[in-house]
């Protein structure tokens, strides 16, 4: 799938490993998506809100089912929220550049989802804001 395919401001995004620090993709992405008009939604428990983005402990405590789910986590983590994805009937993740590996790939593939897998990264093509 093209990357450019799950670029849509109309979509909701979930950032799975969503956090407070400034110097983490976790954060910078989450925030950047944010400024620049994207709607999103943290996923983390340890947090309830990171700056003005609602923040959540897991993908079924979400309100809303996102559209798209950004993984910003080490593939360890990812490959156990993957099952969550498909439960939810979630198909579009995008995995960050270190956030997969060759198992990600694979279970991506048996679960049929649609997923940037490619090291495209999603500040890239929404347009980085510092």
């Amino acid at each position: 799938m093209s990357s450019l395919e799950l670029v849509n401001k109309n979509y909701l995004y979930a950032i799975v490993g969503a956090n407070t620090d400034p110097t983490r993709y976790g954060y910078i992405i989450l925030n950047n998506l944010f400024k620049k008009g994207y709607q999103v939604v943290g996923i983390n428990p340890k947090y309830k809100k990171i700056d003005e983005v609602d923040c959540y402990p897991s993908l079924t405590a979400l309100p809303n089912k996102p559209d798209v789910v950004v993984f910003v986590v080490p593939p360890i983590i990812g490959l156990e929220i993957l099952d969550e994805v498909r439960q939810l009937g979630i198909d579009k993740v995008w995995f960050q550049p270190g956030a997969y590996n060759d198992e990600i790939i694979d279970k991506v593939k048996e679960l049929a989802l649609q997923a940037v897998v490619d090291g495209s990264c999603i500040m890239v093509l929404t347009g980085y804001v510092k």
